[in-house]
């Protein structure tokens, strides 16, 4: 493993192929979910990846039975009421977005079971989205009493509509690897057992076409999202507003209890 990425010590990196990078969320135990390390080290390996001579091409999976679970419960409790926590966080998670967007290798996300959070953001964000039929993609911003925030405003309208896109993210409902393939949600759906070859065969054939037509299409077509950068930055700061809030408390109390929220039922706003 070059050292370029031993700093990165919350993900697994190797070389599953000539010029190919593969990066595995493993914390299987905890279904991969994202502590205030890893989410640090999530956000700032794009720049290395981009500036990375030796590879063209990025594959990104969980180990185990997910994809990735999203922010444990110790990331979110410490942002609640914390101002300097919730700006760091805030800062981090619109980096996030913004350096997948300008990476300039193309990246292919492996969809394997659920995926959700910091971990959503990666999975339908790459360039190409593989799902399998297990996979279970659901944005639950709202259940824990905060505004959809991380990629949400950003792509899924653009990729669904805006009809879905309010439906699955207003409801928190999740959507299955063949429903997402349905609605446009991802690049495709295949059977789970195959999800790793066909990610890896994509991933080579990238790794193989012309360099300067692959990132500049990719680049091209990121356009989209730039120009989406405003709607970004408020559906974020709203997000993040929603820490400082009762909601939130009552949020992950009840996921803590495994009950139904109990939400105030006013907002002046």
């Amino acid at each position: 493993m070059s050292d370029r990425y031993a700093k990165y010590d919350k993900l697994k990196f190797d070389y599953p192929a000539d010029r190919v990078l593969r990066i595995t969320f493993d914390r299987p135990e905890t279904f991969n979910s994202v502590d205030a390390e890893t989410h640090t080290q999530m956000t700032d390996m794009w720049i290395d990846i981009d500036r990375d001579p030796d590879i063209n091409s990025v594959i990104v999976t969980g180990a185990g039975k997910a994809f990735s679970a999203g922010g444990d419960f110790s990331l979110i409790e410490n942002m609640i009421g914390n101002s300097h926590e919730i700006m760091k966080t805030w800062k981090e998670a619109k980096d996030l977005v913004y350096n997948i967007i300008n990476c300039n290798k193309p990246i292919i996300s492996a969809i394997n079971g659920p995926a959700a959070g910091a971990g959503l953001v990666v999975a339908i964000l790459a360039d190409i989205s593989i799902a399998g039929k297990k996979a279970k993609i659901v944005d639950g911003h709202p259940r824990l009493g905060v505004a959809a925030g991380d990629v949400a405003a950003i792509i899924w309208p653009l990729l669904t509509s805006m009809a879905k896109a309010k439906y699955y993210l207003m409801t928190c409902k999740p959507v299955s690897g063949e429903e997402a393939e349905r609605i446009g949600l991802v690049s495709m759906c295949v059977e789970d057992d195959e999800l790793q070859q066909i990610a890896l065969d994509t991933a080579v054939e990238l790794a193989n076409g012309s360099q300067s037509a692959i990132r500049w299409t990719k680049y091209s077509l990121n356009n989209w999202l730039r120009q989406a950068g405003p709607i970004f930055d408020a559906s974020t700061a709203l997000e993040m507003l929603g820490f400082m809030s009762e909601d939130v408390k009552e949020g992950v109390l009840s996921h803590r209890e495994k009950r139904a929220p109990n939400f105030r039922k006013d907002c002046p706003l």
